[in-house]
């Protein structure tokens, strides 16, 4: 059975370019890149070439890239610098809808004593920045952290991070953006976009798992979330991760070369897709603003059915997807992203997320838009909370 793999907001293939390029330093360059000798030298001078190409892909200059071992840790690190360098401010700002990386480390610091504000928003999945911007008004001297992210996970709904960060750095408050599911979908440029801090994983554009990257912007100081030796200039402990890091560093390079064909041909058959579904199944619906969200990203919505059973029999087809709901203690409920956009219930618990990367075809949506709707019929069918 083919497999049709939508499912790259989760993770994506490793780019076979960036494993030729891995390759070599498992098993023959294998040298400790802070070595004095040469044989590890070399390997330096890769690691160099891997923090050039990271920082090509987002405008940035390579000493403001710190490799790190995934997205969650470039998150933590960058909102535990903030507060331990401003341990007198005690406010942090971020959303309803950010990714359980962010989400879950604020609410535990709001339990440590730390006051939080958690910008709401709207049907669309649209960030409040009335709220956002009073509360930067009113609250400036005390906010230790603006951590917000450039694009939902989920509905793929981008935020205006550029005029958020610019507003930040008015007022002199640290600005850190979760751009994990941004970087490599839409161009990201921190020369034009005055963030402080900014979140990139390797394993959502084509590298492997467990290499991610942080970037800090000259000037802004920072105490290192894992301290050890003097690796990342002191910024990030422990022996580098070389052959992840250097194809961190081709996947970069491969995400920067792509990004025209996903604002075209992606965003086409995303496109495609969705009009597709809607078309062919009867109360269905997307979730997010529609014109305004990641080239890759479709969430929609069946209405009296559970995302689960349609991930299931999706499967025996060969489609792999991801369900908007979770799982949690035996019982079935809406993500907290589709609840903060108060997405009706009998849709939000049938929701669905397709997300695309350049490795897929129309012949799959094809597939998608033919097997889908008999899907959903039969569930239907079995369902009590179908009006038939």
């Amino acid at each position: 059975m083919n497999i049709v793999y939508t499912d790259n907001n989760a993770t994506t293939k490793v780019a076979p370019e960036v494993v030729e390029e891995m390759m070599p330093y498992f098993a023959d360059l294998y040298g400790n890149p802070s070595s004095m000798h040469s044989f590890g030298g070399n390997v330096g001078k890769k690691l160099q070439e891997a923090r050039e190409r990271v920082a090509d892909l987002i405008n940035a200059s390579p000493v403001e890239i710190v490799f790190t071992s995934c997205g969650t840790e470039s998150d933590n690190a960058a909102i535990m610098a903030a507060l331990e360098l401003n341990p007198e401010k005690k406010h942090i700002i971020t959303s309803v809808v950010e990714h359980p990386a962010v989400k879950n480390l604020c609410s535990y610091l709001e339990k440590k004593g730390y006051e939080l504000t958690c910008v709401p928003v709207d049907r669309e999945g649209r960030l409040d920045t009335e709220l956002l911007y009073d509360t930067i008004e009113k609250k400036a001297d005390q906010i230790a952290i603006i951590s917000l992210m450039w694009a939902n996970n989920e509905t793929g709904v981008i935020f205006p991070v550029e005029k958020i960060a610019k507003k930040a750095a008015e007022k002199g408050i640290l600005f850190h953006t979760d751009a994990v599911q941004a970087i490599g979908k839409i161009p990201v440029d921190v020369q034009s976009s005055p963030v402080d801090m900014l979140s990139l994983s390797g394993h959502k554009i084509h590298a492997p798992k467990g290499i991610a990257a942080l970037y800090v912007k000259k000037g802004i100081k920072f105490a290192p979330f894992l301290k050890g030796g003097h690796q990342e200039k002191g910024r990030r402990g422990g022996t580098e991760n070389t052959a992840s890091i250097i194809g961190l560093g081709k996947a970069s390079e491969l995400a920067k070369k792509h990004l025209n064909e996903m604002d075209t041909r992606i965003r086409g058959l995303r496109d495609y897709l969705e009009t597709g579904l809607l078309a062919k199944i009867p109360a269905s619906s997307v979730n997010g603003e529609r014109n305004n969200r990641l080239p890759n990203t479709l969430s929609i919505g069946f209405d009296a059915v559970e995302g689960e059973s349609i991930l299931l029999l999706m499967d025996q087809t060969g489609i792999c997807a991801s369900s908007g709901s979770a799982c949690t203690s035996g019982s079935l409920d809406p993500s907290h992203v589709l609840m903060a956009m108060k997405v009706p219930f009998e849709s939000a618990h049938g929701t669905i997320r397709f997300s695309l990367s350049t490795y897929n075809t129309k012949e799959e949506m094809d597939h998608i838009i033919a097997t889908m709707p008999p899907i959903i019929k039969r569930l239907r069918d079995m369902s009590p909370f179908w009006k038939k």
